[in-house]
């Protein structure tokens, strides 16, 4: 099983340009807008389709598994909010782990993180449409 992951390292530079350009969009998100749809819902929903296309920018994977796996992990830190993690760990003054790890529940943030990973199903299933198609 090991070396089956192993094997499946393999650098895209497709996947990790897409990553780049959504970090820098995350950030200015970040740093820059300060509203009540775009940084809340729209950052919320870019943050998975991050995370998915870093994944691939490394690994070759199952799209729909790496799929899954990205909304599960991010199920799992919405998860740790809502039970307080960083608070439990002692971890509530340190600035990264409440960046990384968040510091407040929302169900809203659970909608957007489906819909990032719909978006992304929907984009690569156009796209090996696409592909399959005569020339």
């Amino acid at each position: 099983m090991y070396f089956n992951f192993i094997m499946n390292i393999q650098f895209s530079k497709y996947y990790f340009s897409l990553f780049i350009l959504l970090f820098i969009t995350e950030v200015v998100i970040a740093l820059y807008i300060h509203d009540n749809f775009i940084r809340p819902y729209f950052g919320d929903v870019l943050v998975v389709i991050l995370i998915y296309c870093f994944v691939l920018s490394f690994l070759k994977v199952s799209k729909i598994q790496t799929a899954i796996c990205v909304l599960l992990f991010v199920f799992g830190i919405e998860l740790s909010q809502y039970f307080n993690l960083v608070g439990y760990l002692g971890l509530q003054k340190f600035k990264l782990a409440n960046i990384v790890m968040g510091n407040s529940f929302a169900v809203e943030d659970l909608v957007c993180y489906v819909f990032g990973i719909g978006f992304v199903v929907l984009v690569e299933k156009i796209s090996s449409i696409k592909k399959s198609l005569p020339r």
